[in-house]
């Protein structure tokens, strides 16, 4: 039987594993290879081959994926994909001004498409890619989530709301940070993964340090370490607001 496209997103977190882009590379080629899939679904499946390839820095190598794949091609969903995952090697290989145009062009197509998680995925690229931009790509991304029913959709409030976060809080303007870093907070707690939750509560502390509320953001690194004991991140946020203590004794 033909497995037509859409690729469920179900499927492509069950071959990725980031931290293992090479390993991922092979997943997708065997499942590419795989005769139970039509063309679009195939394409679908070279794109995600193009990121893992681009994480492990072969940009060219992915380029090439990209271009086997019918820019002609009906569905805009493929169009979006690729346009998408052609940014990202762009990025990754900063050369970000050819990479803004991709991820707007696949936000244009993905919504075109109805493909919702793929327009979310571009809007995020374009609000870390596109400098001063930031907090509009954001907001456009918010206003697309607003529409989100499927949990794994909604998710991508955890990277809306922390990538905003962090833009606000490394301009300055650390009370609005805050907020933003406990909505990506609040999201992961609802729908979010392990991961998610625990970066979440470290970013949420990492802010409070920057506002002074040291007692705070202690308590929260304390319970974080007792979590993961050797988790460089947390280790380095106690080590700066012991130093912190040290300085108002």
């Amino acid at each position: 039987m033909t497995v037509s496209s859409p690729i469920s997103q179900t499927l492509l977190d069950a071959l990725w594993d980031f931290h293992d882009p090479a390993a991922s590379a092979e997943r997708f080629r065997r499942a590419e290879a795989d005769a139970a899939h039509d063309d679009d679904a195939r394409a679908e499946l070279q794109t995600q081959l193009a990121r893992a390839l681009g994480l492990q820095g072969s940009f060219d190598e992915g380029h090439a994926v990209l271009d086997d794949i019918d820019i002609q091609s009906p569905s805009g969903r493929v169009r979006a994909r690729a346009a998408l995952e052609r940014g990202r090697l762009y990025r990754s290989a900063g050369e970000q001004e050819q990479a803004v145009p991709l991820f707007t062009l696949a936000a244009r197509e993905a919504a075109s498409a109805g493909a919702q998680f793929i327009a979310l995925d571009a809007l995020h690229m374009l609000a870390v890619s596109d400098s001063g931009h930031e907090e509009e790509w954001t907001i456009e991304g918010l206003l697309v989530l607003d529409k989100a029913t499927d949990d794994r959709t909604r998710r991508w409030g955890v990277a809306l709301h922390n990538n905003l976060a962090w833009y606000l809080h490394d301009s300055g303007r650390p009370e609005e940070a805050l907020g933003e870093f406990e909505l990506a907070l609040t999201v992961a707690t609802d729908v979010g993964t392990p991961e998610q939750r625990f970066i979440g509560r470290w970013g949420v502390a990492r802010c409070l340090r920057t506002l002074g509320r040291r007692d705070e953001a202690l308590a929260i690194q304390q319970e974080l370490a007792a979590e993961r004991p050797d988790e460089k991140f947390v280790q380095a946020e106690l080590a700066q607001l012991a130093e912190v203590d040290d300085h108002q004794r």
